[in-house]
Protein backbone atom coordinates (compact mmCIF):
# COMPACT_ATOMS: atom_id res chain seq x y z
CA UNK A 1 0.00 0.00 0.00
CA UNK A 2 1.32 3.35 -1.19
CA UNK A 3 0.13 7.10 -1.68
CA UNK A 4 2.29 8.96 -4.10
CA UNK A 5 2.53 12.65 -4.42
CA UNK A 6 4.57 14.44 -7.78
CA UNK A 7 5.89 17.92 -7.37
CA UNK A 8 8.35 20.24 -8.84
CA UNK A 9 7.01 20.77 -12.59
CA UNK A 10 7.25 23.81 -13.88
CA UNK A 11 7.95 25.99 -17.02
CA UNK A 12 11.64 26.03 -18.61
CA UNK A 13 13.25 26.90 -21.30
CA UNK A 14 14.88 24.20 -24.04
CA UNK A 15 18.09 23.27 -22.99
CA UNK A 16 17.20 23.90 -19.44
CA UNK A 17 16.53 21.75 -15.87
CA UNK A 18 14.00 20.63 -13.59
CA UNK A 19 14.02 18.13 -10.71
CA UNK A 20 10.23 16.12 -9.87
CA UNK A 21 9.94 14.88 -7.02
CA UNK A 22 7.40 11.70 -6.22
CA UNK A 23 6.69 11.39 -2.45
CA UNK A 24 5.84 8.11 -0.79
CA UNK A 25 3.55 7.22 2.14
CA UNK A 26 3.78 3.59 3.63
CA UNK A 27 6.09 1.93 5.50
CA UNK A 28 7.17 -0.35 2.84
CA UNK A 29 7.83 2.19 0.27
CA UNK A 30 11.58 0.48 -0.01
CA UNK A 31 9.94 -2.51 -1.31
CA UNK A 32 8.32 -1.13 -4.47
CA UNK A 33 10.30 -0.82 -7.65
CA UNK A 34 9.19 2.21 -8.68
CA UNK A 35 8.70 4.39 -12.26
CA UNK A 36 7.63 7.45 -13.83
CA UNK A 37 5.35 8.34 -17.03
CA UNK A 38 4.35 11.18 -19.05
CA UNK A 39 1.47 11.72 -20.95
CA UNK A 40 0.86 14.84 -23.44
CA UNK A 41 -2.65 16.11 -24.63
CA UNK A 42 -4.06 13.90 -27.48
CA UNK A 43 -1.46 11.05 -26.63
CA UNK A 44 -0.77 8.26 -24.83
CA UNK A 45 0.55 7.65 -21.71
CA UNK A 46 4.35 6.98 -22.51
CA UNK A 47 7.17 5.35 -19.96
CA UNK A 48 9.85 7.34 -19.25
CA UNK A 49 12.68 5.47 -16.35
CA UNK A 50 12.19 2.77 -13.64
CA UNK A 51 14.55 2.07 -10.78
CA UNK A 52 14.57 -1.04 -8.53
CA UNK A 53 14.13 -1.71 -5.13
CA UNK A 54 17.31 -0.42 -3.47
CA UNK A 55 18.04 2.18 -6.51
CA UNK A 56 21.43 0.28 -7.54
CA UNK A 57 19.22 -0.76 -11.18
CA UNK A 58 17.47 1.96 -13.47
CA UNK A 59 15.94 1.94 -17.25
CA UNK A 60 15.05 4.72 -19.31
CA UNK A 61 13.21 5.42 -22.06
CA UNK A 62 14.96 5.42 -25.29
CA UNK A 63 13.88 9.02 -25.80
CA UNK A 64 15.34 10.34 -22.77
CA UNK A 65 18.40 8.17 -22.08
CA UNK A 66 21.19 10.56 -21.11
CA UNK A 67 19.23 13.55 -20.20
CA UNK A 68 16.60 11.83 -17.95
CA UNK A 69 17.88 10.17 -14.26
CA UNK A 70 16.14 8.59 -12.09
CA UNK A 71 16.85 8.21 -8.67
CA UNK A 72 15.51 7.06 -4.75
CA UNK A 73 16.15 8.07 -1.13
CA UNK A 74 14.71 5.18 0.37
CA UNK A 75 15.45 6.95 3.93
CA UNK A 76 12.99 10.40 2.33
CA UNK A 77 10.63 8.14 0.79
CA UNK A 78 11.57 10.01 -2.34
CA UNK A 79 11.72 9.23 -5.93
CA UNK A 80 13.38 11.70 -8.40
CA UNK A 81 13.34 12.61 -11.73
CA UNK A 82 16.44 14.75 -13.08
CA UNK A 83 15.55 16.06 -16.06
CA UNK A 84 18.45 17.83 -18.40
CA UNK A 85 18.72 19.10 -22.32
CA UNK A 86 15.08 19.63 -21.97
CA UNK A 87 13.61 19.47 -25.51
CA UNK A 88 10.07 21.13 -26.31
CA UNK A 89 8.96 17.70 -26.78
CA UNK A 90 9.23 16.76 -23.13
CA UNK A 91 6.16 18.64 -22.47
CA UNK A 92 3.82 16.47 -20.43
CA UNK A 93 1.66 15.86 -17.59
CA UNK A 94 4.36 13.43 -15.63
CA UNK A 95 3.54 10.81 -13.35
CA UNK A 96 5.22 8.47 -10.98
CA UNK A 97 4.08 5.22 -10.16
CA UNK A 98 4.76 1.91 -8.63
CA UNK A 99 6.05 -1.27 -10.56
CA UNK A 100 4.00 -4.21 -10.29
CA UNK A 101 5.24 -6.31 -13.27
CA UNK A 102 8.44 -6.75 -15.32
CA UNK A 103 7.01 -4.56 -18.32
CA UNK A 104 6.77 -0.44 -19.46
CA UNK A 105 3.31 -0.50 -20.10
CA UNK A 106 0.73 1.56 -18.15
CA UNK A 107 -1.00 -1.71 -16.97
CA UNK A 108 2.23 -2.88 -15.66
CA UNK A 109 2.15 -0.09 -13.01
CA UNK A 110 -0.37 0.98 -10.24
CA UNK A 111 -0.81 3.59 -7.58
CA UNK A 112 -0.19 6.04 -9.68
CA UNK A 113 0.30 9.88 -8.32
CA UNK A 114 -1.89 13.17 -9.26
CA UNK A 115 0.73 14.09 -11.58
CA UNK A 116 3.13 17.02 -12.20
CA UNK A 117 3.33 19.53 -15.10
CA UNK A 118 6.24 19.83 -17.21
CA UNK A 119 6.10 22.50 -20.19
CA UNK A 120 9.35 23.44 -21.92
CA UNK A 121 9.07 26.58 -24.05
CA UNK A 122 11.58 26.81 -27.65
Amino acid sequence: QVQLVESGGGLVQAGGSLRLSCAASGRTFSSYAMGWFRQAPGKEREFVAAINRSGGSTYYAESVKGRFTISRDNAKNTVYLQMNSLKPEDTALYYCARRMYSGTRSSDFGSWGQGTQVTVSS
